[in-house]
């Protein structure tokens, strides 16, 4: 018994040769076959476009959510639990957003006249 695990003791016959031979040749086209395929400037591509979708995607889902946190925040402050707002902060900060639009208003009617 040889060390690759074959019996050696029968020769073998030029058919039994030459169909391992075609055997190892469609193996290897097969493997070059895929091989091209994975190099192939559209697949690597298909690749990358997949891979910084995915990363988007989850910088996008994690920005979804600190928003939504962000805005359950806020609106805490302004809603209690039950749900009705707080007037004794709602009406400050409704006061605030019309100056800051005023303004606003002030600054562009100077620039235009």
């Amino acid at each position: 018994m040889a060390a690759s695990g074959k019996d050696t003791s029968a020769p073998r016959t030029t058919a039994q040769i030459e169909a391992d031979i075609a055997g190892s040749r469609d193996r290897l086209a097969a493997t070059l076959d895929e091989l091209a395929m994975r190099v192939h400037p559209a697949t690597v591509a298909a690749q990358t476009k997949a891979k910084v979708r995915a990363a988007v995607e989850q910088k996008a889902g994690r920005a979804y959510v600190a928003a939504s946190g962000a805005a359950e925040q806020v609106r805490s402050k302004f809603v209690d639990e039950d749900g009705r707002p707080r007037v004794e902060r709602v009406v400050p900060a409704a006061l605030v957003g019309v100056g800051v639009v005023l303004l606003i208003a002030a600054a562009r009617r100077r620039r235009k006249g």
